[in-house]
């Protein structure tokens, strides 16, 4: 929005003023006021429309780099990362400029403004932001039951629809053995929620979409955000993935544990008491890479976000078949697979007799193809597999996802609105609002009795949650949080109601919406799902705008993402209004361009939440949804760029609140698995974990950082095995047909990679320890992927094509097909950049955004599925209104709490700060946490560090925090 109307303030202060003759190189005014017109002469790029046209990250020439960031962004251009975090203003304070083209003219003080150079890169990087998004939508999603439909439409002559415009689908509905069935049937054959199944959160999550009732409940298919040709590539069913990867990949090809134990392991060389991550005493301490803008909450936060999101597992099982060999059985040597031997095997510490259940897999097999353009398209995956948790923000993961689930959760026996809590009385800091309730006895095997828990045997001991799976401290933690906030929500709603018996609470009965619902009206269960509701949305909202600004640290992020959640024109009621009411229009447009790509852009005014909410109850509650064309589920490619064990260290730095600057001792995370995390919990005390855990720095999202006890997990009592977790995560992707890294780029518009060489960052002082640390995982990946003489005649993706000769304002780049030489030399020998799995790919990328805890492909995944499971939910766009969550639901979320909007003191990052929503969480659960919060800005970040200016990542500390010891450590 605003870039576009940059550039009318720019034309008409400088069309006349300076000639538009050629820019040359350099980082004068008047070069890059020159620059700032050729973009001007050649117009907002289009809408790439075809597959391989696509952005890609890079701009078209070097005008607009020099435009939005001079010199540096220029410079920059070649290499495959993504231009946007070289512009002005996009990293810390040493990325501004000082400078405004705009004073060298005798212009308005407004346009001025316009043309200031921090305002324009910020700008420029939104506006490629959004060119992704865009993209991302019209050519990334694939749906593995409606894909042909998509591409085809539906219908015919006046009836006929456009695939993007499609709405309702017949795979969407529930089957004939549904228990809710009948309830949803309509005379014609459709289905249609209403009811009590359309006012709440549904348990298995039918429903959200009323016209829709099966999309996102439980066990519906994953979507993909590739190419369905692009998955599998070790089938070899498309000539292209053929081309691409020889016959070099199998399951367990190149060997997963190989791969884990040279390029994953962290270095943990003399330090003995690390013990491989279990310690060897209460000083024990072990080595990692340290991330200093985030801390361990927001490690065990993500933990908590996709056991609410994603399960491909059965009630913690996988398929009942044992996969009795999981590597550790061939190694790479001079560029040729040998046998490993036992020696060798105790040499790099893996093990040939791990093992593990096979990955559950629905639908195997040849897909079907269809023709579209005169070719052939794969109807879904080769192989396809289930979502058997909701894959609504729900926060499923603390209200359950089905029957079972539920009965694990625990509803207040005295009091059916609330959560049960205990207290444990064991005097530490933080008792007061009480813990979870562990589990019981277990329910045989088989039957659905009363008086016991269905749970696993490993689960024995463990708190009782919905789900209960991979339990830790971090788990108990969150859940015992939001347990308590979900009470307190129920105790302020009731004082409400107390004060004001007879007042509308703005609840309303759907099918008697004309009929008010006073606040003594709304019943026990009603308020649960109030709570639910309010709880629900917390978490998003929280990980919107507080949690992902933390991970992705720099001011364009900042802005998207506040932006995404509430509009980027909060502060102009007129200007979001009107967006507002352009996208109410563009989602009832049939023009599949205006209903997908511009909606996307559009609905940046206005921000995502709550959109369509001013419509007309209960007829239009699905108004503000849009899915695109596309039914709503996550897709496997989500999942993989999900698998952060590097952000887990291997102790925690244990504190108390008496004296916070201390590190009592550390604790083995291996200590505060299952059982022994309730243990753990009630000894140390709510307070004080939040403490630990909000103080300590978590580790870097990179090769060979990978926690070690990760590496040597006791499966025990689940399966009488050791397993290592980093070997493991390669081979689920590899079981669910993630494509690998090179060709995965390509599929959401990234640039490929043409060699090892280009996981190091040339730009690095020669004799830096990190330039030296690139090269050396550079030759580590040589030798376990290897080389091969290429054949320039095999053409390797239809996703992307290689650019030859770079675009000008006067020409059209030139591009020839992407071949197996990648640009070198016909016959030469070349890395096997193709073959690297997308794990190892992602944390080995050298280069990314200013504070990014993730790489930018993970990032680029991210843009679209996090706008997309807002974009989706009627929760979160038009039944975000009081006739669902009341008007203290709606008030309590806008304003982070009960008592109105808090505003911190300052101008943090230079931005007038509400007190963000996980803050006001902590402060309510925990009420003794205030002194320490005092000084925190965001609940991600270290506690004790100090911000600094405009996004810096120091490492020091904030007043007060002086005499802390992690600030010796760097």
């Amino acid at each position: 929005m605003r870039t576009g109307l940059q550039c009318l303030a720019i034309a008409a202060a400088l069309i006349g003023t300076l000639g538009a003759s050629p820019v040359h190189g350099g980082d004068s005014d008047a070069e890059i006021v020159k620059a700032c017109l050729e973009i001007l002469a050649h117009g907002p790029r289009p809408l790439a429309k075809e597959r391989a046209k696509r952005f890609e990250g890079k701009v078209s020439f070097d005008a607009v780099a020099r435009c939005r960031g001079g010199e540096n962004a220029v410079a920059a251009r070649g290499t495959p990362w993504v231009d946007w975090s070289n512009y002005w203003a996009t990293a810390d304070k040493s990325s501004r400029s000082e400078k405004s083209d705009g004073t060298l003219l005798p212009i308005p003080p407004l346009l001025r403004h316009l043309l200031d150079r921090n305002t324009r890169g910020l700008d420029g990087s939104l506006m490629d932001l959004e060119y992704q998004r865009m993209e991302l939508i019209k050519f990334n999603l694939f749906d593995n039951k409606t894909y042909q439909q998509y591409v085809s439409g539906r219908g015919s002559g006046l009836d006929r629809r456009e695939g993007p415009l499609l709405k309702v689908w017949r795979e969407m509905r529930l089957p004939p053995e549904h228990p809710n069935f009948r309830d949803v049937r309509a005379d014609d054959g459709s289905q249609q929620c209403k009811g009590p199944l359309v006012r709440f959160r549904t348990l298995t999550g039918i429903c959200n979409d009323i016209d829709n009732p099966a999309m996102g409940s439980v066990g519906q298919l994953f979507g993909r955000n590739a190419q369905f040709e692009s998955t599998y590539p070790e089938l070899g069913l498309d000539p292209l993935a053929k081309n691409r990867h020889g016959d070099r990949l199998a399951l367990l090809k190149p060997d997963p544990q190989v791969i884990s134990r040279k390029l994953f392991t962290r270095d943990q060389t003399g330090m003995p008491n690390c013990n491989q991550g279990h310690g060897a005493g209460a000083d024990s301490d072990c080595a990692y890479k340290k991330a200093p803008f985030f801390n361990v909450i927001a490690a065990y936060w993500i933990q908590f976000m996709t056991h609410d999101w994603f399960n491909h597992m059965q009630d913690a099982r996988n398929d009942t078949r044992i996969m009795s060999n999981l590597g550790c059985a061939s190694e790479r040597v001079n560029n040729v697979e040998q046998p490993m031997t036992p020696a060798r095997a105790a040499e790099l510490g893996c093990r040939p007799d791990d093992k593990m259940e096979a990955a559950l897999i629905a639908e195997k097999g040849a897909p079907g193809t269809f023709k579209v353009d005169g070719k052939s398209a794969m109807k879904r995956s080769p192989g396809t597999s289930r979502n058997l948790n909701t894959a609504w923000w729900d926060a499923s993961q603390i209200y359950g996802y089905d029957d079972t689930s539920r009965r694990r959760m625990r509803r207040d026996p005295a009091d059916p609105a609330k959560l049960q809590l205990v207290n444990a009385h064991t005097g530490a800091a933080g008792d007061a609002l009480g813990y979870l309730p562990e589990f019981g006895a277990a329910c045989a095997p088989g039957t659905s009795a009363t008086g016991c828990d269905p749970i696993r045997p490993e689960w024995a001991g463990q708190e009782a949650v919905a789900n209960p799976d991979n339990w830790s401290i971090g788990m108990s933690f969150l859940h015992t949080v939001f347990v308590r906030e979900h009470n307190i929500i129920v105790n302020e709603f009731r004082k409400l109601k107390r004060d004001n018996p007879d007042a509308d609470s703005g609840l309303r009965d759907p099918e008697q919406p004309a009929q008010k619902i006073t606040y003594a009206q709304v019943t026990d269960d009603q308020l649960f799902e109030i709570a639910r509701l309010i709880v629900a949305a917390e978490i998003a909202k929280i990980h919107t705008i507080e949690w992902t600004p933390q991970l992705l640290y720099d001011e364009p992020l900042y802005t998207a993402m506040n932006s995404n959640w509430s509009g980027l024109f909060r502060d102009n009621p007129l200007a979001s209004e009107v967006t507002k009411r352009i996208v109410a229009k563009l989602a009832r447009s049939n023009d599949a361009k205006l209903h997908t790509q511009l909606y996307s852009a559009f609905a940046a005014g206005p921000g995502i939440f709550g959109t369509g909410s001013d419509r007309a109850y209960p007829q239009e509650i699905m108004a503000g949804v849009n899915h695109f064309g596309v039914p709503f589920n996550f897709p496997e490619e989500f999942i993989s760029v999900y698998r952060l064990h590097p952000l887990v260290p291997d102790m925690i730095e244990f504190r108390d609140l008496i004296d916070p600057n201390k590190i009592a001792k550390h604790v083995p995370v291996i200590d505060t698995f299952r059982a022994k995390a309730t243990a753990k919990m009630r000894e140390g005390g709510l307070s004080n974990w939040a403490l630990s855990f909000g103080r300590q720095r978590l580790g870097l999202l990179e090769l060979r950082n990978h926690p070690q006890f990760l590496q040597n997990l006791d499966l025990r009592p689940r399966l009488d095995t050791t397993i290592d977790i980093a070997a493991l995560d390669i081979i689920r992707d590899r079981e669910h047909g993630v494509p690998r890294f090179n060709e995965f780029r390509r599929q959401i518009g990234l640039r490929q990679l043409t060699s090892f060489d280009d996981f190091v960052d040339h730009s690095l002082p020669a004799e830096s320890a990190a330039l030296k640390q690139q090269q050396d995982i550079a030759k580590t990946l040589r030798e376990v992927y290897g080389q091969h003489k290429c054949d320039d005649r095999k053409v390797i993706t239809a996703a992307q094509r290689m650019i030859v000769r770079q675009a000008t304002v006067l020409r059209e780049a030139e591009t020839k097909p992407v071949t197996d030489c990648l640009g070198h030399p016909d016959g030469s020998m070349v890395d096997n950049v193709e073959d690297v799995d997308i794990t190892v790919g992602f944390l080995g990328e050298p280069v990314r955004p200013h504070g990014y805890a993730i790489s930018e492909t993970q990032f680029q995944i991210f843009i679209i599925n996090a706008s997309r499971r807002l974009f989706s939910d009627r929760f979160f766009t038009s039944s975000f209104r009081p006739e669902f969550y009341t008007q203290f639901g709606v008030d309590w979320v806008m304003n982070n709490g009960p008592d109105g909007t808090k505003m911190e003191d300052g101008t943090p990052n230079g931005h007038e700060q509400e007190v963000l929503p996980m803050k006001r969480v902590l402060l309510r659960t925990m009420p003794e946490l205030k002194d320490e919060l005092k000084s925190v800005i965001n609940a991600f970040d270290p506690w004790a560090r100090n911000r600094g200016e405009y996004y810096t990542l120091d490492w020091k500390p904030r007043a007060g925090a002086d005499n802390d010891p992690a600030f010796a450590k760097q």
